[in-house]
């Protein structure tokens, strides 16, 4: 991902935003689903969020303590829209959208690294990338998990139909 066009504050915003919004799509999808084991999983990936998010706070008052944070509209981080409210969509699907976020979080994280000049901070920001790789790959496994299920839970007309 290039971040060339963009200067550390707009950056800085930017993940910040990313944040604030995975948090709420992790805080939402886990309200909606009913499997115990999966709603656990998307609330420590919220809690995982808000960790990132406060971390990058401090970042940005101490880099701009004069500057007010004032979130963007948008962001150069390409996240996917996720349809979270329809109940039509597999919940294997709306993992996959997530994961997608979580692949382009963490390109965003690499390439936001090579922005920061000091040593500590890039290896945060690479930690950041990090996790959210590992966000991506414990999505995975909820997502082929779920889509056995609702394999195994699709309706076939005639199939216990005998003699």
């Amino acid at each position: 991902m290039d971040l060339s066009a963009y200067t550390l504050k707009d950056i800085l915003l930017s993940a910040l935003k990313s944040e604030v919004d995975s948090k709420a799509l992790y805080t939402d999808l886990a309200a909606q689903v009913k499997n115990g084991l999966l709603k656990d999983k998307l609330a420590y990936l919220a809690k995982e969020e808000e960790k990132h998010r406060a971390y990058l706070r401090k970042m940005f008052t101490t880099k701009f303590p004069k500057q007010r944070l004032t979130l963007p509209a948008t962001t150069p981080v390409p996240l996917p829209m996720i349809p979270v409210a329809d109940e039509d969509i597999p919940l294997s699907t709306i993992i996959g959208h997530a994961m997608k976020a979580e692949q382009a979080a963490t390109a965003f994280y690499e390439a936001f690294s090579t922005k920061i000049p000091e040593p500590k901070a890039q290896r945060m920001i690479r930690y950041f990338a990090d996790m959210e790789r590992g966000h991506y790959e414990l999505l995975k496994v909820e997502q082929e998990a779920m889509e056995r299920f609702e394999e195994a839970d699709v309706y076939w007309p005639m199939v216990h139909v005998g003699p």
